[in-house]
């Protein structure tokens, strides 16, 4: 994806992190269809809760190292040494209740899978199919929920997941994009629009 006029960027993206920056430019907001990515991504955004979004940043290639590159099949079967070598490692988000919550989603997601499931045709088929184009603007902002996140939120603790409220859900479909929430200032608004299929 192209470089973007900093002046441009939507407004979250103000800190000037490096890192940050990158993830806007080239990650946030592009559709993402991979089942076990989604999955990943949708634990991530869990970790997230109560915490600036840049700690995650930070942390992900350790958490992934840690979580077994997010396999769920591996998660799924973690024992009480895996928790205990969870909680005591200083390069993840230490909380009990995420990374019970980490396990369980595992196995959520692998219970789905065997009933014939897809992840990813099963989130992208609460938008259609295909990205909602939404045209915010720095001055209107963005919404932190739904009644969509809402409903899908529901859905997937009927379905046994756990850290998935309304507005880590809308999160994740801002972060995957099921909705297209760049900016229409921001140069990426068209570029991820550009990428949904058709």
């Amino acid at each position: 994806m192209s470089n973007t006029n900093a002046a441009r960027r939507c407004a979250w993206v103000s800190n000037g992190d490096p890192l940050y920056t990158a993830y806007h430019d080239t990650e946030w907001g592009v559709p993402e269809y991979d089942s076990r990515a989604l999955w990943e991504k949708l634990m991530l955004d869990g970790f997230q809760a109560g915490l600036a979004w840049i700690t995650i940043l930070r942390k992900r290639e350790t958490l992934r190292e840690a979580f077994h590159g997010f396999d769920p099949e591996i998660i799924a079967r973690y024992t009480d040494a895996d928790r205990e070598r969870l909680l005591a490692n200083p390069g993840i988000i230490r909380s009990k209740l995420k990374v019970e919550a980490a396990i369980t989603n595992a196995r959520a997601w692998l219970d789905m899978r065997e009933a014939g499931i897809d992840f990813s045709d099963y989130l992208w088929g609460h938008v259609g199919g295909a990205p909602i184009q939404n045209r915010y603007s720095r001055e209107t902002g963005l919404p932190t929920h739904t009644e969509l996140s809402t409903a899908l939120s529901k859905d997937l603790k009927k379905r046994g997941f756990k850290f998935v409220g309304p507005v880590i859900v809308y999160a994740f479909m801002e972060a995957v994009g099921m909705v297209n929430d760049h900016e229409v200032e921001c140069p990426q608004h068209a570029a991820v629009q550009a990428m949904a299929r058709a």
